[in-house]
């Protein structure tokens, strides 16, 4: 098959290649119907998506398949589905797409500034991270773009994430996320764990502890989901096995400020995120205390969907990479 190569002008228009009448020229909107009925196997759907005739659909892309010179669909069979021509001029349909898509978006840029908006969701006690930092610079490099932050636990995080709900959020990843092959994850920082105590607490004075010296206390548990029962808790409750004891959980939360409140009351000791910990203006009656090993660590990841469209996630994501690397 002879591949036919066509030179695009950002009007909506494409040209025909050398030869054909200047009438049958290609156009953007069939290329959108061309891949919307490839996508969907079938005119009425291509139709519907666009909210147009079907005979609107089939017109354009008779039209287009004039234009190329080969039939692009097998109408015979039902569903329909594309010849091997159709096939292969579904790449290209597509880059082509892309290509004005993304032509436009700086067309845009360049005139008003890069606009849209990012959901970001994340986990409770995360708002005391650099985060915060972070937004704030990519706010500062791109006024237009509205932010806006949800605060919510691990589960409902990910379910949010999956429906669609945020362009990204920054968890633990409780609900194992990055084995789900339709989401991204990157790690983002490893947060060691520190001991939460009362100041009249008998290790109120130490440098450093070991899990295997909380044998016997009165734990506040915070728990990464809301149910207590996720991978991520069962992370740490093995960590309590290997340290030779089974915890006394006497409260468990995923609210370290209702945690915080609870161990500043005397009412027991708490394992907590550096990132909760290290910038708390107010640890009044609260000591906190490095947790020593290799396993006393909270991984905090990115994660957004695969096919995530919002041009303002991927130049967030961009930006959050570039300003690691700095």
């Amino acid at each position: 098959m002879q591949i036919q190569y066509f030179h695009v002008k950002i009007s909506k228009t494409y040209y025909a290649p050398p030869g054909r009448r200047e009438e049958e020229k290609m156009n953007i909107n069939q290329l959108r119907y061309f891949v919307a009925a490839a996508e969907s196997r079938s005119f009425t759907g291509a139709a519907a998506r666009y909210y147009i005739s079907q005979t609107a659909v089939t017109q354009q892309i008779r039209a287009l398949e004039e234009t190329v010179g080969v039939p692009l669909f097998d109408r015979a069979s039902r569903p329909i589905k594309l010849t091997p021509a159709g096939n292969a001029f579904l790449t290209d349909a597509r880059a082509i797409l892309e290509r004005m898509n993304r032509a436009m978006d700086r067309v845009q840029e360049a005139s008003v500034g890069f606009v849209g908006s990012l959901r970001v969701g994340y986990t409770k006690g995360y708002e005391r991270s650099d985060l915060s930092r972070s937004l704030r610079d990519f706010h500062r490099d791109y006024p237009n773009v509205l932010i806006s932050c949800h605060r919510s636990d691990t589960d409902s995080l990910a379910a949010g994430l999956l429906r669609g709900e945020y362009d990204i959020i920054f968890t633990w990843d409780s609900t194992e996320l990055a084995k789900d092959r339709d989401t991204v994850c990157r790690l983002v920082e490893k947060s060691p764990l520190m001991v939460a105590l009362y100041a009249s607490h008998p290790f109120s004075h130490r440098t450093q502890l070991r899990r295997s010296e909380l044998r016997g206390e009165n734990i506040l548990y915070m728990s990464p989901s809301l149910t207590g029962e996720s991978a991520g808790d069962q992370h740490f409750f093995d960590l309590y096995h290997s340290a030779g004891y089974q915890p006394n959980i006497l409260y468990r939360s995923n609210d370290a400020e209702s945690i915080l409140m609870m161990v500043a009351a005397g009412e027991g000791i708490s394992l907590l995120p550096a990132y909760v910990t290290t910038k708390l203006d107010n640890a009044e009656g609260l000591v906190f205390v490095p947790l020593v090993g290799k396993e006393e660590t909270v991984e905090i990841i990115a994660a957004w969907l695969r096919d995530g469209k919002n041009p303002v996630r991927r130049r967030f994501t961009d930006f959050l990479w570039k300003e690691a690397d700095c």
